[in-house]
């Protein structure tokens, strides 16, 4: 029913021409969170212009290492075994994705947990553009209980079969996506796109040993590039950012949600520019830089409460071009 009514729908629709030709819904399990850890399963939907489905493919992927939570993903070290490994799909994975926009649910961690592994083979995911279906959620204002992927389906719906595992996800992430799409369309509603900058260095480093199931607090979460420590802002606190003025030297910026452009080079241009990066958020904290000022993290949420100024990632780009120098 859900289908007739879209394809009727849509066929009514007048499309933005600016809206992406081509999407790939993709969903990734792993063997956990950190920046070390693994892709064990994939799954992509591809879609044309107006989310109908033009084909879907799926693969498990043997990570050599502990597959890690597997009350949540159900794929053992046993049923891994055998698989192809990651440089093995990564071709065909490509496929699945040149020229379309990634789509998924937190699509920042599907599309970073996919450009480790590309550059672990060293390759580059063709991928220039995202899409976080949270995010275009939030966009049209749908009445969730919360933003978990199982109340998006139910707003439309689109039955799960199997939660959490990358094939099924998938189809139900497609599914609750055309009419997302078309909501959005005949609503006029810009999509929520972010550019994808594909990693282009690797450093190899020790992957945590074989052994017994563990969580995903089980492997140490050293990330992908050698550790960095930054070096202590030198210049004092001004108090807070205001409003069409310059950023200035010794500033508090601290950082939340996703970012178009990786999350360290963004802190590193900061740094570069003389401001002091913060990992939290208190009363001293001069800007926060999030896309989605509205959402529920605990950062955006001290914002609220502490006053804080909020600038977007674009706007920061903008500042940044311009940081006034430390009194002295």
């Amino acid at each position: 029913m859900l289908e007739d009514r879209t394809t009727a729908a849509s066929s009514a629709t007048v499309w933005p021409a600016a809206y992406p030709q081509g999407y790939a819904v993709v969903d990734v399990e792993t063997t956990g969170l950190a920046r070390d850890d693994r892709i064990i399963s994939a799954a992509v939907y591809r879609l044309d212009a107006r989310g109908e489905v033009e084909d879907h493919w799926y693969t498990l992927v043997d990570p050599q290492r502990d597959p890690g939570p597997v009350w949540i993903h159900g794929l053992t070290s046993e049923a891994l075994r055998g698989a192809p490994l990651f440089p093995d799909v990564a071709e065909e994975f490509a496929a699945r994705l040149d020229g379309r926009v990634l789509v998924a649910h937190n699509a920042v961690f599907d599309w970073q947990m996919i450009a480790r592994e590309y550059a672990r083979a060293r390759r580059e995911a063709p991928v220039r553009q995202r899409l976080c279906t949270i995010a275009l959620a939030k966009a049209l204002e749908l009445p969730l209980p919360n933003h978990k992927l199982e109340s998006l389906a139910a707003h439309f719906g689109v039955v799960q079969q199997r939660a959490h595992h990358a094939l099924d996800d998938a189809r139900v992430l497609a599914e609750a996506f055309r009419p997302s799409l078309l909501a959005a369309a005949a609503g006029g509603v810009r999509l929520p796109l972010h550019e994808c900058r594909p990693l282009t260095e690797w450093s190899d480093r020790p992957a945590p040993r074989i052994g017994p199931q563990a969580g995903y607090g089980g492997y140490r979460q050293t990330g992908w590039r050698p550790s960095r420590k930054r070096p202590a802002c030198p210049y004092p606190n001004p108090g807070r950012y205001e409003e069409g003025k310059r950023l200035k030297q010794g500033m508090r910026v601290a950082f939340s949600g996703d970012t178009s452009v990786e999350r360290d080079l963004l802190e590193d241009r900061a740094t570069e520019a003389g401001l002091h990066v913060a990992t939290s958020l208190s009363r001293l904290t001069s800007l926060l830089v999030t896309n989605d000022p509205d959402s529920g993290t605990s950062k955006a949420v001290k914002a609220r409460q502490y006053g804080t100024p909020v600038v977007d990632e674009a706007a920061f780009g903008q500042l940044l071009g311009d940081v006034e120098p430390a009194d002295g």
